[in-house]
């Protein structure tokens, strides 16, 4: 067994018993996350995420341990801010289905498999592309950074409105809805018909939403882990970040309306990185300078967003 084939083993085995302890022992059933869970299970994951990343690079010592355990967090580290941003939708398609608390983690818990589901296969494919066609970085690159140039001058949160959604109108189509109340149900049967609830459709929204996000963050990964031979830290960087965002979602469900500079951190970050594939080709970057450009970027919007928030409510007051 080769060391490429034992990552993916102990990968899977990972995710596995981290999945059982998360819904075991961390969720309940019909019960409401407190701030105190969702910290607990926020520290789970980032905890699992920075013991693989150990992982990597002891397995590799000596080899390429150090870069390829760089490479992981980086992307690792991409992926979870962009999930950030991911969450204040969420919170308006739970708020638009008035979606009741005590069925948030469940919801989040199915639409987020589904999200894992399409991942995977986003990757599988852009992988296969990457190593057939070397000019779809090119593509990746322009696209990326006409999508950081559109972020950062829109505020999606504000013009996000789930009932003239794409995703909300295709599931009307396809699918037998009700508005009945579902008391925690995904589907009803009335006059021997089986109808979907509103909770059946927010599940299978997540999904279809989160493919719009895959768009975005997919091409993202690839400016940093270029090498399609690597797929196991495209994969687990990935998937370790969209299995924190149910943890990270009650976190932070609160604090939606603090961070109103993290898109145009995000923005940034995103036009780094497509510009960064644009010229790869006659001025290489390491993987630690797009590290250090995530970690200020998104921090630093953070920071920012809350310092003048206070500033804002100082002046009301004055």
């Amino acid at each position: 067994m080769d060391k490429t084939e034992i990552i993916y083993l102990v990968f899977c085995a990972v995710i596995l018993v981290a999945l059982v302890f998360d819904l075991g022992l961390l969720s309940k059933k019909n019960h409401i996350v407190t701030l105190k869970t969702a910290l607990i299970q926020t520290c789970f994951w980032v905890f699992l995420s920075l013991a693989f990343c150990t992982f990597i690079w002891v397995l590799n010592e000596g080899g390429n341990g150090k870069t390829d355990a760089i490479s992981y967090i980086s992307a690792y580290l991409l992926e979870w801010s962009l999930s950030i941003d991911n969450i204040f939708v969420f919170i308006i398609i739970f708020n638009f289905f008035k979606v009741k608390p005590i069925n948030y983690s469940r919801v989040l818990l199915l639409g987020i498999l589904m999200a894992i589901i399409f991942r995977i296969i986003f990757i599988a494919i852009g992988t296969t592309l990457v190593a057939r066609f070397d000019w779809v970085m090119y593509i990746f690159g322009v696209f990326l950074v006409y999508t950081a140039i559109n972020m950062f001058k829109s505020d999606d949160q504000s013009e996000f409105q789930p009932e003239k959604n794409w995703a909300l109108k295709v599931l009307k189509k396809i699918m037998r809805t009700t508005d009945q109340e579902p008391k925690g149900r995904f589907l009803i049967v009335q006059n021997k018909k089986v109808f979907f609830t509103t909770l059946a459709m927010v599940v299978v929204m997540l999904g279809l939403i989160d493919i719009v996000f895959a768009i975005d963050s997919i091409p993202a990964v690839f400016s940093i882990i270029p090498d399609p031979t690597k797929k196991m830290l495209i994969y687990s960087s990935n998937i370790f970040a969209v299995l924190g965002l149910r943890s990270l979602f009650f976190l932070l469900q609160g604090a939606a309306n603090k961070f109103n500079y993290l898109q145009q951190g995000i923005a940034i970050v995103l036009l780094f990185i497509g510009v960064k594939m644009l010229i790869n080709k006659w001025v290489h970057m390491p993987t630690s300078i797009s590290l250090l450009v995530i970690v200020v970027c998104i921090s630093g919007s953070i920071f920012y967003s809350i310092w003048h928030k206070k500033n804002e409510a100082q002046d009301a007051v004055h």
